[in-house]
């Protein structure tokens, strides 16, 4: 997974079944109340990702050409994200973690003077580092060499050091100091690039019931009113690329599934009329969603309410479509189009009422977070997997509760509504026309 780049540990943490232990977010909640007074570190709750990991909920990638500006740029945001960004959690950037280092300049031409090299040189300093190989020993039960190296005490090895340490020439011990210059500059241990411009990443996870998409937005917000160099960008990763990408693809799908259905239905209808009112039960359905939202206090999911949405469209019209056909039925025999509608209402109110009825009596359990269990006898009230598909069996039942009871109100009126105005019209007109001259008598 997504690891931090100062990490120090991972401690891994299975839980009892669901229906055996509290719940995990109280866990959690006293994992990091208990850890909060353990001074150098932070502690993270992380869960396991399945399928491709997304990261934490928010993950603004900051790119340049130039080093120095996507670095300012990744502090500034960082700052911004610490102080000032409520709603928010476990905080971190891929910046570099900070150190320092050191250089050792030889004066080539001093040493020359005291007839000494850099090799020389080099092994009296490698004493206060990783220490001189003296040579490889291998025990008797081992096929692995282990090297042999000498070097100072471990409380003598600094950078301080290095002004007491002496070196032997042929003048006699000299301090290495009047050989060696030393210099220091900040560590950059390793430089991440993304399509040849140098990238860093500001990563956070969103408090519990906050949402996701406004703490975006409101980061966007702010970006937009800062002055930033020309030559860097930024874009969201993770969570939020994912869900555009699957916004992408399910308006791709309903647009398409949207076009199928209106070439079949233009072929059976022999009507571009009847075949709107049939696609516009998909738009009532739509308002539905929205309402049931609304009303739950649900949020807008990509994936699941627009799941559920595309499957709308292949469920809603097929009461306007039994409902067209029989009216056409019943219009060819009546030849009153009035008449015919009233007729087919009375046919097709109830079968539309109780297929409707039976279809969300069967997603309730779904919604409301009930699992039966048949063979254990047992029913489980807010289960783990029962919570992936309350979204989706909301938006179904409200869309197709608002879209049936419109549809059994509009359809009927809008089936008749062109013959009613072109009667209306014709009558109008003969209303209108002048009166023949009276008879003499």
């Amino acid at each position: 997974q997504d690891v931090p780049v100062d990490a120090i540990g991972q401690i891994s943490i299975e839980l009892l079944d669901f229906e055996k232990r509290r719940k995990a977010r109280e866990i959690f909640d006293e994992i990091i109340e208990n850890t909060k007074g353990i001074a150098g570190i932070n502690v993270e709750i992380r869960k396991v990702e399945g399928g491709p990991p997304t990261g934490k909920n928010i993950r603004l990638e900051v790119t340049s050409a130039n080093y120095e500006n996507a670095f300012k740029a990744t502090k500034q945001i960082r700052s911004y994200f610490d102080n000032n960004l409520d709603g928010i959690k476990d905080i971190e950037d891929t910046r570099p973690l900070p150190g320092v280092e050191w250089t050792v300049n030889v004066d080539r031409e001093k040493a020359g003077i005291y007839n000494t090299d850099v090799a020389t040189i080099g092994s009296v300093i490698r004493l206060v580092t990783n220490g001189v190989l003296v040579g490889n020993f291998r025990p008797d039960d081992s096929e692995d060499e282990i090297e042999i190296r000498a070097r100072l005490p471990k409380s003598d090895r600094n950078i301080d050091q290095l002004d007491q340490l002496s070196i032997e020439t042929q003048v006699g011990s000299i301090p290495i100091s009047n050989i060696i210059t030393k210099s220091y500059r900040d560590s950059v241990p390793n430089i991440s690039k993304l399509n040849g411009k140098f990238a860093f990443v500001v990563k956070a996870n969103t408090d519990y019931g906050v949402n996701t998409d406004q703490k975006v937005s409101e980061i966007e917000q702010w970006l937009s009113t800062q002055q930033w160099p020309e030559d860097l960008k930024f874009k969201f990763r993770g969570a939020d690329e994912e869900q555009k990408e699957a916004g992408d693809f399910l308006s791709k799908a309903a647009i398409a599934a949207l076009a199928l259905m209106f070439i079949i239905l233009i072929t059976q209808f022999n009507s571009f009329y009847q075949t709107f009112l049939t696609l516009f039960t998909v738009i009532l359905s739509v308002f539905g969603v929205m309402l049931g939202i609304l009303i739950t206090g649900q949020t807008f999911s990509i994936i699941m309410t627009g799941t559920g949405i595309v499957a709308l469209a292949g469920i809603v019209v097929n009461n306007a479509i039994v409902f067209i056909d029989t009216y056409n039925t019943n219009l060819k025999e009546m030849k009153d189009p009035i008449k015919s509608v009233i007729q087919t209402a009375n046919e097709r109110f109830r079968p539309i009422l109780l297929t409707t009825i039976t279809t969300i009596m069967g997603l309730i359990p779904m919604a409301t977070q009930i699992t039966f269990d048949f063979i254990g006898r047992d029913v489980l009230v807010g289960g783990i997997t029962s919570s992936w598909w309350v979204q989706m069996s909301t938006a179904i039942i409200f869309g197709l509760s608002f879209s049936t009871i419109l549809t059994l109100i509009l359809l009927p009126t809008l089936l008749v509504m062109p013959y009613v105005i072109k009667n209306r019209k014709m009558l109008k007109v003969k209303n209108q026309e002048p009166l023949k001259p009276a008879q003499e008598i």
